[in-house]
């Protein structure tokens, strides 16, 4: 096995919005290596409070940096929100599945993400700038403080369309309302990440229409490695865990309760 376990610099930590951060690592090795869909388990403090690591997607990996998009809302996560530039995270990765890269035939590539779930999905879109295929990103939020700027998607090609619970920004109501920005054609691929509802709604259109697609699987983990089985979820194939039979998962193995 590889050595995945590294210690990073923090280059900088900013807060986006009202509600999420961004965390800069310096790590080239890291940054040559990950793909888009896998993630970084990460030792956010030097004592035994929180025990466990925890588990972030790549964000962004380019110029020998890496950098995750979070929300603080446990103690791990608010942790990492207090670090500053110049202090060292333990890192294992890059760990898990990736997405699978759309073929040449592809004609519609589509990120369906709510909340922070949009996470992966930057850098898979740095990685397909020179497909030609259409890029869409419909994305899903509570409220306004629950989103962010596009303005990156944009550079990179995607068209992006916004729903809120509130409708403080784009249209009310849940990501699922924007559904028919979606062709219904064989050509089209889709990638979701997401709470679980949403993750559902996507895999039932998806079965409905006749499309193909993937899921990226959030889940509380402990080892990150497949060895403890504590992210093991049920699939058409059995349990599998999500740290290492995915968290990339086709749409079709997936079973919501």
């Amino acid at each position: 096995m590889k050595d995945i376990q590294q210690t990073y610099m923090v280059s900088s930590v900013a807060q986006v919005n009202a509600t999420y951060f961004c965390l800069t690592l310096d790590a080239p090795a890291l940054a040559k290596q990950v793909k888009p869909g896998q993630f970084i388990h990460i030792k956010v403090s030097d004592g035994f409070e929180p025990l466990f690591r925890r588990p972030f997607s790549v964000y962004r990996a380019q110029k020998g940096r890496v950098e995750i998009f979070f929300e603080p809302v446990g103690r791990g996560s608010k942790f990492l929100a207090e670090k500053k530039k110049g202090d060292t995270l333990d890192v294992l990765g890059p760990l898990g599945k990736p997405f699978t890269l759309p073929g040449k035939n592809v004609k519609q590539v589509v990120f369906i993400a709510g909340g922070i779930g949009v996470a992966p999905f930057m850098m898979f879109s740095d990685r397909l700038k020179g497909h030609k295929a259409e890029k869409i990103l419909l994305y899903g939020g509570r409220t306004k403080a629950h989103t962010f700027a596009m303005n990156e998607f944009k550079k990179n090609g995607v068209k992006t369309f916004v729903a809120t619970d509130d409708g403080s920004v784009g249209i009310q109501g849940r990501v699922s309302e924007l559904f028919p920005k979606i062709d219904i054609a064989s050509t089209t691929m889709m990638y979701a990440c997401g709470p679980k509802p949403m993750m559902k709604a996507v895999a039932e259109f998806a079965k409905e229409k006749g499309l193909r697609g993937e899921a990226s699987m959030e889940e509380i983990m402990a080892c990150g490695l497949g060895a403890c089985l504590g992210c093991s979820i049920p699939t058409t194939k059995g349990y599998r865990t999500v740290c290492h039979d995915g968290p990339v998962f086709n749409l079709e193995e997936l079973i919501f309760s």
